[in-house]
């Protein structure tokens, strides 16, 4: 039941209705992680996404000479590695587990069924996500926008 209530709070799935909800909680399937564990590297391929119940996940990538850079620490709500789900790619950063997690967690396989078999949400969904990335890439672009007037001087 709480699962439930969370995954209406998830951006690219709070338009969907009671039965719809109840249809995207069949499809999920619990995973836990130990505190430091991978749960995918960057590089890999992609193949489902995944919405944290407890705890939290450090997005990172490593930087030669440097080491590990953290980008985000993501807390419970938080869904991420959608995009290698959408795009079919392989993993833009690491996600690991910080202090220990338990996601719910969805394949591409089982999330195409879902879209597959119900027009209604495929609709708010993709829809939900079309929103989701184009405040993604707004975000980014007003990013780029002050670190180039920053660099102006």
């Amino acid at each position: 039941m709480a699962d439930i209530a969370l995954l209406k709070k998830v951006a690219i799935f709070n338009d969907l209705d009671d039965d719809e909800i109840a249809a995207v909680a069949e499809v999920c399937r619990e995973e836990q992680f130990v505190s430091g564990e991978f749960i995918f590297r960057e590089g890999e391929h992609g193949s489902r996404l995944y919405l944290i119940v407890a705890g939290e996940v450090r997005i990172s990538r490593d930087v030669p000479g440097s080491g590990e850079e953290a980008l985000a620490v993501l807390k419970t709500g938080a869904l991420f590695g959608e995009m290698a789900v959408f795009d079919r790619s392989e993993r833009s950063t690491h996600a690991i587990s910080n202090g220990g997690t338990r996601c719910l967690t969805i394949t591409r396989a089982d999330f195409e069924m879902l879209l597959d078999s119900n027009r209604e949400l495929a609709y708010k969904v993709l829809w939900a996500c079309v929103r989701l990335l184009s405040a993604r890439l707004r975000s980014t672009n007003d990013s780029l926008r002050s670190f180039l007037a920053m660099s102006m001087f």
